[in-house]
């Protein structure tokens, strides 16, 4: 098998790795590096860049303004860009919400909402889990009541990424009571700076300001809002999480991490002259990581090939979770150990600290925060009773 690119997708890497190296800004990369967080501000210069040069809603249909690029375009395209120190993008507007606005939208909420996503110059955040509804995201209680063409919303939306920056926030609301739980559902979206509506910050803890409850009283939008047909949010739901779900794949930023530990092993800090790379149990554990990133990367290659025709991932989007989430979990348990020496007294729960001998304080970060990464967008315990229903047929 023959897995090597073609002469004409390497010259468009070279492309994208000149420009993220000449006309991406410096100081966004610099402070992503440095495992910093970045501020609103910047989140929206990081994404408008890319929109201005037409590369944030890479996957996109030419007709509402993608680049028209095909599979290795897109995959080569995000490989450079976590290369380079790029911020990943905020899924929320150009991954999730995005497609299915120009799937299951109005025209006139396609003119409303696509441009400012496309752009990067509106920020969106995810409405779904509930403190009841988590990964049975169907037993939601959300209340959306419907009067004279205006919504209020009432309820409790809790661990939503990115809410600190977004404009909107799309969400889950139940709409009418059903016998089946997963009907009676509609997917509507609200302004973050409605009155009503609150944020509060989450620290998890490695110390970052990712998270947020979003509570709604009496939070009053119009019908028009809604997206696609009453009582029909859970279908929208499970379209958007087949995106969701292959965006956790990241093969560019893993391959990046098994870099890292691997120059950290090849080093003697404690001038012994003993290597970390050396220790054959420690080699072993390298070399399956990488093994790991290898069939993670085959099977995005294959779930995005099915999808090349403009549909949803669709349940093999399950099987890219779990082997990204646990692959994310075995490099990052690498990455503490390759910390060796360094971890104790440099130990940090802040991600922006840096330290010398490959910033330890950072890499326990990225290894307390990717614990979640099994439970969120769907634990991988549902994910593998989705793959035995709904693939394998059991």
């Amino acid at each position: 098998m023959d897995l090597s690119f073609s002469p004409e997708i390497e010259a468009f890497r070279a492309k994208v790795r000149t420009w993220f190296e000449t006309e991406f800004p410096e100081d966004i990369i610099r402070k992503n590096k440095a495992g910093l967080p970045l501020t609103t501000a910047e989140v929206r210069k990081s994404e408008m860049a890319l929109g201005k040069k037409g590369w944030l809603a890479t996957a996109w249909p030419e007709e509402y303004g993608g680049p028209g690029w095909g599979i290795e375009e897109q995959y080569v395209f995000d490989e450079e860009l976590e290369r380079a120190g790029v911020p990943t993008v905020t899924p929320m507007g150009v991954i999730y919400v995005g497609p299915v606005i120009y799937t299951f939208g109005s025209d006139e909420q396609k003119a409303r909402w696509l441009p400012g996503i496309r752009d990067g110059s509106v920020g969106w955040a995810q409405g779904y889990s509930e403190p009841g509804a988590g990964s049975d995201l169907a037993s939601l209680q959300f209340s959306a009541k419907l009067e004279n063409g205006t919504y209020t919303l009432n309820g409790h939306k809790i661990w939503t990424s990115a809410a600190q920056h977004a404009d909107w926030i799309f969400l889950l609301a139940r709409t009418s009571q059903e016998e089946k739980k997963q009907q009676g559902i509609s997917f509507i979206c609200c302004p973050i700076d409605a009155p009503g509506v609150t944020v509060k910050p989450i620290i998890t803890i490695d110390g970052n300001h990712v998270l947020n409850e979003v509570f709604f009283e009496d939070v009053k939008v119009p019908e028009d809002n809604r997206i696609g047909e009453a009582g029909k949010g859970w279908t929208y739901s499970q379209y958007l999480l087949g995106f969701e779900r292959t965006s956790y794949a990241r093969i560019g930023g893993k391959r990046a991490m098994l870099r890292h530990i691997r120059d950290v092993a090849m080093t003697t800090p404690d001038g012994s002259g003993e290597r970390l790379i050396d220790d054959e149990g420690f080699a072993r554990r390298l070399t399956e990581a990488e093994m790991a990133v290898d069939g993670l990367e085959m099977t995005v290659f294959r779930v995005l090939s099915a999808a090349a025709q403009g549909g949803s991932p669709g349940d093999a989007a399950s099987t890219v979770k779990i082997l990204a989430t646990t692959t994310h979990q075995q490099i990052t348990e690498l990455m503490v150990d390759a910390a060796g020496a360094y971890a104790q007294p440099h130990f940090s729960f802040w991600a922006g600290q840096n330290d010398p001998g490959g910033s330890p304080g950072r890499d326990m970060a990225t290894y307390f925060a990717g614990r979640a990464q099994s439970i969120y967008g769907g634990t991988n315990e549902i994910q593998r009773t989705i793959i035995a229903r709904k693939v394998l047929g059991l």
